[in-house]
């Protein structure tokens, strides 16, 4: 008796696990069945947006179903952050993240509802654009080391612009500030366009910031780019040395841009997206318009993007705490 009760014990559990793996699967099978949200924290036209469009138009037309856009702006990027979070964790609702809303916020702000580890699961990563080290032709360094050099033998004198407190370009500037040992002053703007103006005007001198917006006054002369700040050189700008190999080894920064979802969301779906997103970078059309940004297709697994978060937001939350930076 005991041996059969023992036996339907087994039978019974086998059975059981069997289902929970046929309820976890079902959604899957059927995926995706219905519109996808992919929900985009800034306004329209700016450049996370329009990756976003790069990435709904792509994985619409691969798994044929329509990805709307959907900007949920406000509180740097919180906002529409916190909507997916509450989201059901079906595919049906994603978020196009850039690097800070995922690897700053919580280090920023004291008052944050999301935990961007465990409340998301990493699906794709899309895009990387690089940040260059440019300074005004006045400052009479034309390289890092020179950079470097005469930071300290300044202390303090050299302004470093940046579009806004906490931003990726002022954080990459406190990182480069720590890793050499200098002081310089801070002098935060309203947006990337201000600080651009005042550079080029000479009224600070130096700043990091995207390729996309210096490249065209390094090409004119009004900017000298120094070095750039991924850990491998741009294909646009091949002869511009990194940062890590022109003095400062281990310096790497970037502004990525990815795909993340609700935790809990089924993993056959997080795979099905993550190659969707894969084979949208390898489009022709698509190839041309991230290069016409200055940007560059990285392709992970899910696990492999899941590992840089978490990276990234361990090193930006030294940096924010070393530099002692509070949000606005």
């Amino acid at each position: 008796m005991e041996t059969l009760y023992g036996n339907f014990r087994a039978v019974f559990f086998a059975a059981a696990a069997a289902l929970c793996c046929w309820v976890a699967e079902a959604p899957a099978q059927t995926y995706p069945n219905k519109v996808i949200r992919l929900v985009v924290p800034v306004p329209a036209g700016g450049g996370t947006d329009i990756l976003g469009r790069m990435v709904a138009e792509g994985v619409s037309k691969r798994l044929g179903q329509p990805v709307i856009v959907d900007n949920r702006t406000g509180a740097s990027g919180m906002i529409g952050t916190e909507l997916v979070q509450k989201a059901a964790a079906d595919g049906y609702t994603m978020l196009m993240a850039y690097s800070a809303v995922l690897t700053v916020n919580h280090a920023l702000f004291k008052k944050i509802a999301y935990d961007p580890i465990k409340d998301f699961v990493p699906v794709a990563i899309f895009a990387d654009v690089p940040n260059i080290l440019v300074v005004h032709p006045s400052v009479p360094a034309n390289s890092v080391a020179e950079l470097i050099e005469l930071a300290k033998s300044q202390p303090g004198k050299l302004n470093h612009a940046s579009s806004g407190n906490g931003v990726m370009n002022h954080l990459s500037m406190e990182l480069f500030k720590q890793m050499a040992g200098i002081d310089m002053l801070h002098v935060p703007y309203n947006g990337g366009a201000p600080a651009m103006i005042d550079l080029m005007g000479g009224r600070v001198q130096l700043m990091f910031n995207n390729l996309v917006e210096v490249l065209p006054h390094i090409k004119s002369g009004k900017l000298r780019a120094l070095a750039i700040a991924t850990a491998r050189r741009s294909p646009v700008l091949p002869d511009l040395p990194t940062v890590a190999e022109s003095g400062l080894p281990g310096y790497e920064t970037s502004l990525w841009y990815g795909v993340v979802a609700p935790a809990g969301t089924p993993a056959a779906i997080v795979n099905m997206v993550n190659n969707a997103v894969r084979q949208t970078q390898q489009m022709p059309e698509i190839k041309a318009r991230l290069a016409a940004m200055g940007a560059e297709p990285v392709s992970l697994t899910p696990d492999e993007f899941g590992v840089l978060i978490k990276s990234e937001a361990d090193k930006w939350g030294r940096v924010v705490r070393a530099a002692g930076i509070v949000a606005d």
